[in-house]
């Protein structure tokens, strides 16, 4: 992804697009949605999470009170992947709105990123029974709806939190290992973390965390992300 693509404020003049674009560049915004693509975004994502409420394909969907999709800027750069809605987001329809959710924004804020600013899904949207670790049948069944949220929002920068997702996305399993490490995937780049739950039942791994969403935060400033 370029770091120079542009989101979310509309601009209709008859100035030349590279004029406009360099002028609100000077007043700090780093990027531009053109209505016609936001309203097609929006949209995309609206008739997803119809699909996704409608889902049967795997266990878990009997016992949900919603299926969760996700929440955020839709236009950030900035994809973070959790494994899947515990109780909390369960009630709320949203991602990461629990213990979990509040250590990962407390996380975001200590580095500089407003939460608001990027864009949270989990690799399955139905809450697995007692907030247990997915199944790999349950993942595989669901984890065509998070490509095509990949697909709609088009990050420039995923990061999957923990095993699960990581062994989605990377196909690779061992986050001591990966974590923070940089890897390229269909043209995105790729940064597993810690997963905020497993954070908060190990807090001697919080400051590893720390670690490596400044790194992500650096990079993301760096090419104008944030």
């Amino acid at each position: 992804m370029s770091p120079d693509r542009f989101g979310e404020t509309v601009v209709t003049t008859s100035t030349p697009l590279a004029s406009v674009l360099q002028y609100w560049r000077t007043l700090g915004f780093r990027w531009l949605a053109l209505p016609e693509a936001s309203r097609q975004r929006e949209q995309q994502l609206r008739e997803l999470q119809a699909t996704v409420q409608r889902c049967r394909l795997c266990p878990l969907h009997p016992n949900r009170r919603q299926a969760v999709l996700g929440v955020g800027d839709p236009w950030s750069p900035l994809l973070f992947v959790g494994e899947g809605p515990g109780a909390q987001e369960d009630i709320e329809g949203q991602p990461f709105v629990g213990a979990a959710g509040q250590l990962l924004t407390k996380a975001l804020w200590m580095v500089g990123i407003d939460r608001r600013r990027v864009y949270i899904a989990n690799v399955v949207k139905c809450r697995p029974p007692e907030n247990r670790t997915p199944r790999p049948s349950e993942m595989s069944a669901c984890f065509p709806y998070l490509r095509r949220q990949i697909e709609i929002l088009r990050p420039a920068l995923l990061v999957p939190m923990g095993n699960p997702a990581m062994s989605m996305i990377l196909g690779r399993t061992g986050i001591q290992q990966w974590r923070g490490q940089w890897f390229q995937k269909n043209g995105v780049w790729v940064v597993p973390i810690y997963h905020p739950a497993y954070v908060l039942r190990n807090p001697e791994t919080f400051p590893l965390l720390l670690n490596d969403l400044r790194q992500i935060a650096e990079v993301a400033r760096h090419f104008g992300w944030l």
